[in-house]
């Protein structure tokens, strides 16, 4: 590796990503991040970054913290990763895969449950409203 590459602070990818500076004191504890140190100063490689952006695409696809540990230990016992990492990366994205589908169920199903309670809600007003305005035309009609 030359002595010229990038090295981040705490505060540039914290910005470049949009997370806390706690936020990646916590990844850190975790051992998902392991920057250098400089007395009490955090020095990110290129490689803390991309495992940032990889923490935070997990998350989106709702990977615990954990299972991305998990994937980083693996991938750290060889250089370019290994057959063990990919089928338990394929495992995760299976469960995970399911997991959104069933929430797509549940949301589809919601939906149509405050479709019903909506429609519902609509026709009592109307019935009060007809009642309403048949008490009022009782009031003003002469007996």
């Amino acid at each position: 590796m030359s002595s010229t590459k990038k090295t981040y602070s705490i505060s540039e990818l914290s910005r470049e990503f949009d997370v806390t500076t706690r936020s990646m004191r916590f990844y850190e504890d975790q051992g998902l991040l392991k920057p250098d140190r400089k007395g009490q100063t955090r020095i990110f490689s290129s490689k803390d970054r991309v495992r940032l952006k990889l923490i935070l695409r997990g998350k989106r696809m709702g990977f615990s913290l954990a299972e991305t540990k998990e994937l980083f230990d693996l991938w750290d016992e060889t250089l370019s990763g290994n057959e063990k990492q990919l089928y338990l990366m394929l495992e995760t994205l299976a469960r995970k895969r399911a997991q959104l589908e069933q929430q797509k169920k549940d949301i589809a199903m919601a939906e149509i449950e405050m479709d019903t309670a909506e429609a519902r809600c609509r026709e009592a007003l109307k019935e009060l409203e007809k009642k309403k305005q048949k008490a009022k035309s009782t009031e003003e009609s002469p007996s």
